[in-house]
């Protein structure tokens, strides 16, 4: 897990610009405080920031080159796989360091760009193949790595995170208003390739993008499952599924154990995150664990240590119970708002900054349950898909999940930054409407899975795991997990309320106050109602200078939130102050104007 940047120069008779890369390189030092490289030749510089997980010693250190076959690489993430892929090749090839960066460079070399066909784990590569005079940039199946692009000036940067890019200098920042209509409509979500910035994109999961001289940008989707039933399944009973999805996540879990530096597991107590330390434990570990806690408030339960702790204690983990009052919460919300690659409104981003913060004083790489309600059908917006018609799947998820109508967009944004159709719903409904996907439910979980999920879940637990140089795992989104899930009949998903499939399993193995509790997120009462330090810092924002001349947010429907701040709420519960606070604030600690 670490940060990396580039330059990619059109023009031959140019250079990249290595003080750009090297302020990237610089603003992402959280991302890896173990140490920096780079490397530059002819039209492309590559940037590194290491955090050591694999191959500790210098000779996992990156940008990695490779003379003798021409190649450059800066990798962020894990192959976890590297071993196998490293015995495979070790006929063909010497190695010369133990790490899983020299193995993406044979791989490369010996299947071209197929080699990501044979990549198990979260990657985000810039690869330069110097003998072709072309670069490869390259993203995870599922997207949990990132990887932000800006064309400036007609050279294409790229970084692990947006703000690095905007260290650069050069981009365009100007607002924009399809990525707006995202984050308004799906609390705060704005799918690849959008962001909120006219400049910046973002490569897409599961895509190769080739970058040659004199050709514009090639981008190739090298994987997307089939949400279909499968003719080998086809005599396949719910035991038999159960026994096979166990099976896969088990496999999972293992192949993220693979490491130089202890794993350890972010426990919330809930049912996706206790059946990882119960599979750890059949393998033989028992992992540093940590959940977190805040001050309760009225009705609100501000912790669920009782069912953490019960885990802790069956399966014997070093268990962290980190305790967070809240004289603490404002000071976390700014630092959280910091380390956001692009403004995210989940009230929970702050509980990950939070005990990331702590993770870091103990261990480097930790597991955590992300991914597992998206795949699995866990979320209540996913209910009404499982009785719906296959061509009613659009309509279904608009009603359930979308924040806001189009035609009520007039009443928030000020008349520029409207757009001229409704962009969510047709980017949903074009999603929903594709092929390989049997059912409504079917369909709506291939558009959480695929569209949604990385860029708010996945975002937000690899955006506060790196702000501390921790590397956050997550064994539902393994590749191979997923395509089984995705072919298994969407009735045992979407059974016993959501993740029926999953809770059957967990009762194999955990106890049955955990299974069978009521679901839960990370609970920071002193976000889902605001008041006091929390609630001055979103008056502060909203009511700024920089706020009143950027002249997003119409006043009288700001001033409305800021006289009521707890009486408007979001489909999915949230809080339409704090979702536009959050934007508000990010774009001004950014200095975006």
């Amino acid at each position: 897990m670490c940060g990396i940047a580039g330059e990619v120069v059109t023009d031959e008779s140019e250079r990249p610009d290595l003080g750009a890369v090297e302020r990237m390189v610089r603003s992402m030092y959280s991302r890896g405080p173990d140490g920096a490289g780079h490397w530059s030749e002819g039209r492309v510089a590559l940037g590194h920031r290491r955090l050591s997980i694999i191959d500790l010693s210098s000779g996992g250190a990156q940008p990695m080159v490779d003379d003798e076959l021409g190649l450059a690489v800066a990798f962020n993430g894990c192959i976890y796989n590297y071993e196998e892929l490293r015995e495979e090749l070790s006929g063909r090839y010497e190695f010369r360091s133990t790490s899983d960066t020299e193995v993406i460079l044979k791989a490369y070399h010996h299947w071209g760009d197929a080699f990501v066909d044979h990549l198990v784990g979260m990657f985000a590569i810039a690869l330069a193949d110097r003998r072709r005079d072309r670069v490869l940039l390259v993203r995870d199946r599922l997207g949990i790595k990132p990887l932000y692009v800006a064309d400036v000036r007609g050279r294409t940067r790229f970084a692990s995170t947006l703000p690095a890019l905007l260290a650069g200098g050069g981009v365009d920042t100007e607002l924009d208003p399809v990525g707006l209509h995202h984050y308004l409509t799906w609390h705060s979500i704005v799918p690849a390739p959008r962001t909120v910035l006219r400049g910046v994109t973002k490569l897409p999961p599961a895509t190769v993008r080739v970058l040659e001289p004199g050709k514009p940008p090639r981008d190739h989707v090298y994987w997307q499952p089939s949400y279909t039933r499968r003719p080998e399944h086809a005599d396949w009973t719910a035991s038999d599924w159960r026994h096979a999805v166990r099976e896969a996540l088990r496999v999972a879990v293992r192949r993220r154990t693979v490491s130089d530096v202890e794993v350890g597991v972010l426990l919330s107590g809930g049912l996706d995150s206790s059946l990882l330390v119960a599979l750890l434990a059949e393998e033989g570990e028992r992992p540093s664990t940590f959940s977190i806690g805040f001050t309760s408030r009225g009705d609100v339960e501000g912790d669920e240590f009782v069912y953490s702790d019960a885990i802790a204690q069956k399966f014997g983990t070093d268990h962290h119970q980190i305790r967070i009052g809240d004289e603490e919460i404002a000071a976390a919300v700014g630092d959280a708002v910091g380390s956001m690659s692009e403004p995210m409104g989940s009230h929970d981003v702050t509980a990950f900054h939070l005990v990331c913060r702590e993770v870091s004083q103990h261990v480097k790489v930790v597991q955590c349950g992300q991914g597992a309600d998206e795949v699995f059908a866990g979320y209540r917006y996913h209910q009404p898909a499982a009785d719906a018609a296959r061509r009613e799947a659009a309509a279904v998820l608009r009603e359930a999940f979308h924040d806001v109508d189009h035609d009520d967009l007039a009443s928030v944004l000020e008349p520029r930054w409207l757009t001229n159709y409704d962009v969510s719903g047709e980017l949903a409904a074009r999603h929903l409407g594709g092929p390989e996907a049997d059912t409504a439910l079917d369909a709506v979980l291939r558009t959480d899975t695929h569209l949604l999920m990385p860029d708010d879940p996945v975002k937000r637990v690899d955006n506060m795991a790196m702000a501390w140089g921790v590397e956050a795992r997550v064994p539902f989104l393994d590749q191979d997990l997923v395509e089984l899930v995705a072919a298994c009949p969407p009735e045992l998903k979407a059974d016993q309320e959501g993740k029926g499939l999953l809770k059957d399993i967990g009762r194999e193995m955990l106890p049955l106050e955990v299974v069978d509790r009521k679901k839960g997120y990370f609970p920071v009462p002193a976000l889902t109602r605001l008041d006091g330090e929390v609630l001055g810092l979103l008056r502060d924002a909203m009511s700024s200078p920089a706020a009143r001349g950027r002249g997003l947010f119409r006043r009288d429907y700001v001033d409305a939130l800021l006289a009521d701040p707890n009486g408007h709420a979001t489909k999915a519960g949230g809080n339409e102050l704090w979702h536009l606070g959050v934007l508000e604030m990010w774009l001004q600690q950014h200095g975006i104007r």
